[in-house]
């Protein structure tokens, strides 16, 4: 009895074997078949994800950006007039602490604004050696704020404190940013969602093309015993190949277009910009996370579709 379940286990095996051997040749014997319209998904799924990849570069970078100046917005800078005392400059910082609505108050003086841009530029510090004995930056507060909601109210206060010559508020850009980064989701949304479609549509279509071509073997294969998804698999896997071809080639030219646009920023005098920018390697392991499944899915997707008809005759 043992011996005979074995050999049942193996003969379950092999047939596994060589069912799974069959669905990948039959999906390439497909794809080879019918040349011009496999072409032609694959061109659709890249421009497809191609555009969705540039769409959400610009998002995530837009996104990146906000996050930094949301950073920036719940802090006040208050910068003050050179000619103050040491005593002058401590008065302020007390009048400032004062407020109700600021939590923190954080003295930055002039030399350690100079290290800290120095810092900034990275290998271009270089242009600024020299200003340490004229050191043109001025002696600053930075304010924290409990809430961003009290920030209008906190500035009008500081207006009114003698000593400080400007005041550094980023909410009017960080509004901008945030409108810019909706508007920006929202359009790639729309057209990311027709271009699904069209892909998914041509995919459908050569499946069908596919499936008519075989038409009388699949009819055939379903007269024998051949369940559903056994004639389904070739088609689905015909599909995902597409899929993730077309996320392949559009990952591919993403790569390049970033890389090279990343490198003009850092190796130009962009540092300022190119600090916001993610790098190719973290946008390149988001990008792949999003462009596989959608690949396949698409792919996949539209072989369902296009079997579908053919399966109820």
């Amino acid at each position: 009895m043992v011996v005979s379940y074995v050999m049942k286990k193996a003969g379950y095996t092999a047939m596994m074997i060589r069912s799974l051997f069959y669905v990948i040749k039959q999906a390439f014997v497909n794809l080879w078949r019918n040349r011009t319209m496999t072409l032609a998904s694959i061109i659709s799924v890249s421009a497809t994800l191609l555009i969705l990849g540039i769409v959400f570069i610009l998002i995530v970078n837009i996104s990146n950006f906000s996050e930094y100046a949301s950073a920036q917005f719940d802090v006040v800078q208050v910068f003050l007039y050179d000619d103050l005392s040491n005593e002058d400059m401590k008065n302020i910082g007390d009048q400032i602490l004062a407020i109700d609505e600021v939590n923190e108050v954080t003295f930055e003086s002039k030399e350690q604004a100079l290290e800290k841009m120095k810092q900034d530029w990275d290998k271009y510090s270089s242009v600024l050696s020299g200003l340490e004995d004229r050191n043109p930056l001025p002696n600053s507060y930075v304010v924290g704020i409990d809430n961003l909601i009290y920030s209008d109210s906190v500035v009008r206060t500081l207006n009114k404190i003698e000593g400080i010559e400007q005041i550094k508020y980023y909410r009017d850009v960080v509004d901008t940013i945030n409108n810019l980064t909706e508007f920006v989701r929202n359009l790639g949304l729309a057209i990311i969602t027709i271009l699904l479609f069209v892909s998914t549509f041509v995919i459908n279509n050569t499946i069908k093309l596919a499936v008519n071509a075989r038409k009388t073997e699949v009819q055939i294969m379903k007269y024998v015993g051949a369940t559903h998804w056994f004639i389904r698999w070739p088609f689905i896997l015909e599909g995902t190949i597409l899929g993730l071809i077309g996320a392949g080639i559009a990952s591919g030219l993403i790569y390049v277009g970033y890389s090279y646009t990343y490198a003009s920023l850092t190796t130009n005098f962009y540092t300022m910009v190119a600090q916001y920018i993610i790098p190719v390697e973290g946008i390149m392991r988001d990008l792949l996370q999003v462009f596989i499944p959608v690949g396949a899915g698409i792919g996949a997707l539209g072989s369902l579709w296009g079997v579908r008809k053919y399966l109820n005759v």
